[in-house]
């Protein structure tokens, strides 16, 4: 069924296809869409995950900037966070005019990005200063810059009750552990070569941290901050989504070109699905079914069922994406 064939950022849009998801239950993926910021072209491919087919290009005309990277999904929805590095800045994105509201500056070269789960604050990992930025999403400012213990910081993510940020350092190859209250480092995780990616299990209790350059996932206690566990994955491992039920984590591996399926039962991968060259950064749809993979060598999306773990579809996008959010 053809839900729709105009824009995902209109009114009259988003009417249609609540509607047709209240009439039709079996559609379950109607109305989320994919955002994939394509690096190189400085511009975000929206994808309609009924059809998987891209259905928009923001912004409407030119470019975010030269050079953008990390997206991240205000929680109502509304709002779309890009990093544009060429201006060390977050640009905020008002989804339902499909085009840029605010420029915020962060800092020197930021690189991922993360909102806490209550929506008010944004968080910038800046590599060239070796901190990480918090940004008040109300009054839209920096209030403050924190250093971090270890160089080079590129992934940071807010915990599951929003305490604490961990920031990957791929250069000193540690993660610290922010305490948000205070904004500061408290702790560094020793990890193994090369952090990158971080998820954090549903019931907070754990953080998955992929090492790129040991072809690994650490497994680390929430709190005391201890790795309980070390589970091999495939080749240049970066990515890291975990399922929302917390069953399951996916590990995209670059040097591969695939993704690790990780039972966190037993904590061992139990299928490798194919994926397109150098897979990074991934997202969930609402329920789960379908896994999206920004692959920045084949300028692609990879679209994985996630319970049967196969391969379904590769779609189009620009040159380089960096990675997907989904609302």
């Amino acid at each position: 069924m053809n839900l729709i064939k105009t824009s995902p950022f209109s009114t009259i849009s988003r009417v249609i296809l609540i509607a047709a998801t209240l009439t039709y239950g079996s559609q379950v993926f109607a109305g989320a869409y994919a955002y994939v910021p394509n690096e190189k072209d400085g511009t975000v491919s929206v994808i309609d995950t009924a059809t998987d087919t891209v259905v928009n290009t923001l912004p409407k005309k030119g470019a975010f900037g030269k050079k953008i990277q990390a997206v991240a999904m205000d929680p109502d929805g509304k709002k779309l966070y890009v990093v544009v590095r060429d201006k060390n800045a977050v640009a905020m994105v008002d989804l339902a005019k499909g085009k840029q509201e605010r420029l915020i500056k962060v800092g020197d070269e930021p690189e991922g990005i993360t909102i806490s789960p209550d929506g008010s604050t944004l968080a910038a990992c800046l590599e060239e200063e070796n901190a990480v930025s918090f940004v008040d999403l109300k009054k839209f400012k920096v209030t403050h810059t924190s250093k971090t213990q270890g160089r080079n910081p590129e992934h940071c993510e807010f915990s599951i009750d929003g305490k604490w940020l961990l920031a990957s350092n791929e250069e000193s190859g540690d993660v610290d552990v922010y305490d948000v209250a205070s904004h500061q480092s408290v702790h560094l995780i020793k990890a193994t070569k090369h952090p990158r990616g971080i998820g954090f299990t549903p019931n907070g209790k754990l953080a998955y941290i992929a090492n790129e350059a040991a072809n690994l996932v650490e497994v680390v206690s929430v709190g005391d901050w201890e790795i309980l566990h070390r589970i091999p994955v495939g080749l240049r491992s970066n990515g890291v989504k975990v399922s929302h039920d917390g069953s399951r984590v996916y590990i995209s591996n670059g040097g591969d070109g695939n993704v690790s399926v990780i039972d966190t039962t037993t904590n061992s991968v139990i299928a490798t699905v194919p994926a397109g060259k150098r897979p990074w950064n991934m997202a969930l749809t609402p329920d789960g079914k379908k896994l999206y993979v920004a692959n920045g060598r084949s300028n692609s999306v990879s679209v994985i069922d996630t319970i049967e773990n196969k391969h379904i579809v590769d779609i189009p996008v620009g040159q380089l994406p960096w990675g997907v959010v989904i609302h």
